[in-house]
């Protein structure tokens, strides 16, 4: 169906004055009067309806009997009045909630959307929030009805299967990231496939967490523990990186110690045995007296830490040596 949109005032404008060229030839019925007016709404309806604009941020379809005629960007363009059609199509940037809605700046849980099942048969509600945009002007107006309620369904189709696959905990944690990633190229290549005319701009996640206050707690609870576990591991580790070069240090020092003892063992016993072959060399030249000097040396070291007792072998008393010198020492000492 064809409409032309006229100016009111442009109407009333002819109205008006046909009424008061009717007044002044008190009220005579003139043919030429009303096909001259007819003329010139015609002629202005031809006009207006022969060129259209295009925003900056739409594309227009030329149409002409249901045909595509061309699709046009921005700028103004001619047109057949009465037989061609324009039909504008919004280009920019449209977002939609998954798993919510907003409302009067609110967002207001969706259940039937944002409740999916994992792979340990728990469940989580997730939600995500979908940017498009047209790709196609002329498949997003002839191939689909509502291409934007279809591709809503698939998204929600892409992401319970793409969120079954991961255990409860990862969706919750550490697998938002990879699942938006798997998610989005799986709904753009039901988007091509299907060719509605849409494109995926972004997809992401906005929240994810259990459905009941209970399992929320019971959640809380469990990351509290792994934050813990996680502490408590950094804190085994920095003690190791603390302990470790102090250990080390000091086995170093012991295999030191010993290596530094065990060649001044060496190089001792080397002396020592250099010693004894010169001393073998001596004793091989003269082996008397080297046994005498040996004999003397040995007792020069003794003697001084015994006691010297004096005896015939025959009798049963023994005069040590010591009380007469100290008898010697004390009498010298009265001399004195």
């Amino acid at each position: 169906m064809l409409f032309v949109t006229v100016p009111v005032y442009v109407i009333d404008y002819y109205l008006m004055r046909m009424e008061k060229m009717m007044i002044k030839k008190k009220r005579k019925f003139d043919p030429k009067l009303i096909l001259v007016g007819i003329i010139a709404v015609f002629v202005l309806l031809t006009v207006t309806g022969s060129f259209y604009s295009v925003k900056e941020q739409e594309q227009a379809i030329l149409t002409m009997f249901g045909k595509v005629v061309r699709v046009d960007t921005a700028g103004l363009y001619f047109k057949v009045p009465f037989i061609q059609s324009v039909h504008h199509i919004d280009m920019t940037t449209h977002g939609v909630g998954i798993g919510y809605t907003i409302q009067d700046g609110q967002n207001i849980t969706v259940e039937d959307e944002g409740i999916m099942i994992t792979s340990d048969f728990n469940f989580v509600d997730i939600d995500f929030y979908l940017e498009y945009k047209v790709s196609d002007p002329v498949a997003a107006y002839y191939n689909c009805e509502n291409p934007e309620v279809v591709m809503k369904n698939m998204a929600l189709s892409c992401i319970r299967n793409t969120v079954v696959n991961y255990p409860v905990d990862d969706v919750i944690t550490t697998a938002k990231g990879q699942i938006q990633a798997e998610v989005k190229e799986k709904l753009q290549g039901e988007l091509t496939n299907k060719d509605i005319g849409l494109m995926v701009v972004n997809l992401s996640v906005q929240d994810a967490e259990p459905p009941t206050e209970e399992i929320v707690q019971a959640f809380k609870s469990v990351e509290t523990a792994k934050q813990g576990k996680e502490t408590a591991i950094n804190n085994a580790k920095k003690y190791q990186s603390e302990e470790l070069p102090k250990a080390e240090a000091t086995a170093d020092k012991i295999v030191q110690d010993a290596v530094a003892k065990k060649e001044s063992r060496i190089a001792e016993a080397e002396g020592q045995v250099a010693r004894f072959n010169e001393m073998y060399e001596q004793y091989k030249l003269q082996p008397y007296i080297t046994k005498k000097r040996l004999f003397y040396e040995t007792m020069e070291d003794i003697l001084p830490e015994l006691k010297v007792i004096i005896t015939d072998g025959k009798t049963q008393e023994m005069l040590p040596l010591e009380s007469f010198n100290s008898v010697e020492g004390g009498a010298k000492d009265g001399e004195n």
